[in-house]
């Protein structure tokens, strides 16, 4: 799989279930994780960083209504979207989880095709570029959809590392990114690339933001990695 797909978690002690899931969010081009439990949902979260969490309330041991709530307060999960599904209907359960912290709440049983569809609009939030959104930051343009990239309106010659690269950038400006973070999101987890590759691809990245001229916008946090803006 593309390194650039997205990652779902998807927390259901429920094996049928587990797997249904699964399954149609792969069908959708999604990378996808499973846990059987919320003990190992918080493992998972915190070795591989999914983009977003499908999360059963009613779980044994550590309920999804705890793992949310311990998810959510703490500032570097906190903003995963969460969908929580559950059988309880009741408005004051809606509630419940919304205030704990969800970002989404499907009844079961669900429409697989509207649960597809609440996915990608939390996705559409945390990864933009994945959907095919176009992006701006001062004046570049990303558009992710036809993978060109413009600076003051003059086309740049980006290779596709470079690219997504810049989308990762792109849609969180400001934020520092270790090169670990970096190879995760860029090159995929499966892969084995030196963090000194990153550095290599960084600076054909700046090579080709100031081709035409222009600051060089990423800028390296000593000791933590690197930045745009």
């Amino acid at each position: 799989m593309s390194a650039d797909q997205p990652t779902v978690l998807v927390v259901e002690d429920e094996l049928a279930q587990r797997e249904v899931l699964a399954y149609n969010l792969e069908a959708e081009g999604f990378r996808v994780s499973k846990a059987a439990s919320g003990d190992e949902a918080m493992l998972l979260v915190d070795e591989e960083h999914p983009d977003i969490i499908v999360l059963d309330w009613m779980m044994p041991n550590l309920s999804g209504i705890e793992v949310c709530r311990r998810l959510k307060s703490r500032p570097d999960t906190r903003s995963i979207p969460i969908i929580m599904l559950s059988a309880r209907t009741e408005e004051v359960d809606k509630v419940r989880g919304l205030e704990t912290g969800a970002d989404d709440y499907v009844v079961k049983p669900y429409s697989v095709v509207e649960l597809m569809a609440r996915v990608r609009t939390q996705l559409r939030r945390v990864r933009p570029a994945t959907v095919g959104l176009r992006l701006e930051f001062d004046d570049i343009i990303l558009d992710s959809e036809t993978h060109k990239v413009s600076r003051d309106s003059k086309p740049l010659k980006l290779g596709p590392t470079e690219f997504r690269l810049l989308s990762t950038f792109m849609e969180k400006p400001g934020r520092v990114w270790s090169r670990e973070q970096l190879l995760d999101r860029v090159w995929g987890r499966d892969i084995y690339v030196d963090t000194r590759t990153v550095d290599v691809h960084i600076g054909r990245l700046r090579k080709a933001l100031t081709q035409h001229g222009g600051e060089d916008p990423v800028r390296t946090v000593r000791g933590a990695g690197y930045a745009l803006g």
